[in-house]
């Protein structure tokens, strides 16, 4: 009688324990146009597993927010690119580009076989090196000082005249250093007047060609390009310099035990991004300035692509293949430079 009481007792509490247990969790899905979300609700969470048209769905605002970035790149740089079959063709005008014989790698060797072309890398590469070594740390050193001043307003002022440049076209820029280094009616023509020294035509010199060139560079996109590391430093946390002041440390040993190291991830992505334009200096600055008196230092692949596609050759097939070669390098140079920055540091890196 004890044994049939006790084993009733059991089975009563296991009962017990599944209607609790089917109170507490449910599993059920809800069916929207042929998808079906599956839900599983407990007493203490609420768990969501949404097909992806229903993920689509929630957040269709953010996908519509997509939709104007995607055009531009569809439009500007997907559907162009139709056109790279240029550079293995020998293009026939009334054939168009489909209609065009192949001739496969014939351009590339005819690229390769002007005398002229090995010229012009080389001026690329020693511009894109300039730049580097110069243009590179300005923004980097015009953000420290810009950090270190402690009148707002001064410093203020100070960014906006420095932003002020960036706002302006090649062509404007271009046009005032023009002016400025003009030996009859520029600021350099006053200085050598005043000096008493016989002036010289600095936009033709090759001697001052390229330090003009990188020198207006600098004065064009430092303000901007200083952005970044203020918005960076703007995020560090007060407390490591007050930490710092506290153990003796000055304003310079805080760039360099603090800022610098809190801005090392920024600058690697962007001397990133610029190794791997090594080959791709800017077409406008070079376009702006140059002249055929320094055509021998200042001609660069993206200038002496435009005019042997719009000048007297009119070769499309020649300047698709040029740019075609320039845009593979670019991108195994960003693999190579991405890898260096791996290499040294797990953190670093666009990917």
């Amino acid at each position: 009688m004890k044994n049939k009481v006790k084993e009733l007792k059991t089975t009563v509490s296991l009962r017990g324990l599944r209607q609790k247990k089917r109170r507490n969790s449910k599993l059920f899905s809800v069916s929207t146009k042929g998808n079906t979300a599956k839900y599983a609700q407990t007493n203490t969470t609420l768990q969501l597993k949404p097909g992806i048209w229903v993920r689509l769905r929630q957040q269709k605002f953010l996908f519509f927010l997509l939709i104007p970035g995607i055009l531009y790149f569809t439009l500007f740089h997907y559907v162009p690119m139709y056109g790279i079959q240029l550079a293995f063709k020998k293009w026939i005008p009334p054939l168009g580009i489909f209609g065009s014989p192949w001739i496969g790698l014939a351009t590339f060797k005819k690229m390769f076989s002007l005398s002229f072309s090995l010229q012009v890398i080389r001026n690329t590469f020693e511009i894109s090196v300039l730049q580097i070594i110069f243009g590179f740390p300005a923004p980097i050193i015009l953000a420290l000082l810009l950090n270190e001043l402690r009148f707002v307003k001064f410093r203020k002022t100070i960014q906006t005249i420095s932003y002020l440049p960036h706002f302006l076209s090649w062509a404007v820029v271009s046009g005032l250093v023009i002016e400025m280094l003009s030996p009859n009616r520029g600021i350099y023509g006053y200085l050598a007047e005043l000096l008493n020294f016989q002036p010289i035509i600095l936009i033709q010199s090759k001697t001052y060609f390229r330090s003009i060139l990188i020198t207006s560079g600098i004065w064009k996109t430092v303000g901007w390009g200083s952005v970044i590391y203020l918005a960076t430093m703007a995020g560090i946390d007060p407390a490591l310099y007050e930490a710092s002041s506290i153990d003796g440390a000055n304003r310079f040993q805080n760039i360099l035990h603090i800022t610098l190291p809190c801005l090392r991830p920024v600058i690697v992505i962007l001397l990133i991004f610029q190794l791997s334009g090594l080959l791709q200096v800017s077409f406008d600055p070079v376009f702006n300035l140059y002249n055929p008196a320094v055509f021998e230092v200042a001609e660069v692949l993206s200038t002496y692509t435009y005019r042997v596609a719009f000048g007297n050759q009119s070769d499309y097939a020649l300047s698709t293949a040029i740019g075609l070669a320039n845009n593979v390098i670019a991108f195994i140079l960003l693999i190579l430079a991405n890898k260096g920055a791996k290499w040294i540091s797990s953190e670093y890196g666009i990917w």
